[in-house]
């Protein structure tokens, strides 16, 4: 079945794995900086040098993946049991299905989808681990081939296309730049959302900071491409959704919880997020 764990699917992940590596990744990247396990030399090498240049790129990060839980935390108490993790990147604490366990254990279902081959090899063993084959899915897939993934994903037996699901595109959209079509692929996306589905965001922004700058043209020159967009670009990809408050802000600021922390202002997490909901 199209998206489930098998022994055999474990097996072809740790061949994987065993492969040679010489480029950083953007997911390994993000893994080490999370204080992650799944990443190599190469992409430690990378990630140190850019704490050298920016050294709250650590922080932002962990505050981009806090948002996330927010924001699943958010869907599981509005009534999502549907989930669909797009760029869902290489397992670490705070996966979707584990935060949603702690909300509501044993209904929810979710679908991690990532086409860089390791990510989604890490993923595949992850949830072959510690999660359950029924309800927990791994795809490998691209959201810029939007029309196929969805296909992808609606053939899921457990999954149900016809009712609300909450996409998650977190971390993703400003490494695809205009010219690669990341609006028609999210527009495309979001008509396929039945009503009362969720579109889950953040991304990076474009600030007035040259070290922030000087990190996005080495992630330019060695890794991938990187754009920052402000808010009203970031805004366009909810289309007519409806943005819940507070609406598109500084992840820290996001339903903050009481029990984290943000040390400094929180335009420094560099990332902006929000939650959207399809009317209907």
């Amino acid at each position: 079945m199209t998206g489930r764990v098998t022994p055999e699917s474990i097996a072809t992940s740790r061949e994987r794995i065993e492969t040679s590596i010489d480029k950083p990744s953007v997911a390994r990247i993000y893994d080490y900086l999370l204080g992650g396990s799944h990443n190599y030399a190469v992409d430690r090498d990378f990630a140190e040098r850019q704490l050298e240049v920016w050294p709250g790129i650590r922080a932002a990060m962990q505050a981009n993946r806090r948002f996330l839980g927010r924001a699943t935390r958010y869907a599981v108490e509005s009534g999502i049991r549907q989930f669909v993790d797009i760029g869902s990147g290489l397992p670490s604490d705070g996966q979707v299905h584990e935060v949603a366990e702690e909300v509501l254990p044993d209904v929810t279902k979710v679908v991690y989808v990532d086409n860089e081959p390791i990510a989604h090899a890490h993923a595949q063993i992850l949830l072959g681990e510690h999660a359950d084959p029924d309800r927990h899915f791994a795809l490998d897939a691209d959201l810029l081939d939007y029309r196929k993934l969805w296909r992808q994903v609606s053939a899921i037996d457990g999954i149900d296309a016809e009712q609300p699901i909450c996409l998650l595109v977190v971390a993703l959209l400003h490494f695809i730049p205009d010219d690669k079509g990341p609006h028609e692929a999210l527009a495309h996306l979001r008509d396929q959302l039945a009503p009362g589905s969720m579109l889950v965001i953040s991304h990076g922004a474009d600030v007035t900071d040259e070290a922030v700058a000087e990190v996005v043209r080495n992630y330019n020159a060695r890794s991938t491409s990187t754009v920052l967009r402000t808010p009203e670009q970031i805004t366009e990809f909810f289309g007519d959704f409806e943005l819940a408050d507070p609406g598109l802000t500084w992840v820290p600021r996001w339903r903050p919880d009481e029990r984290e922390t943000f040390a400094g202002p929180p335009a420094e997490s560099v990332y902006l997020g929000g939650v959207a909901r399809k009317s209907g």
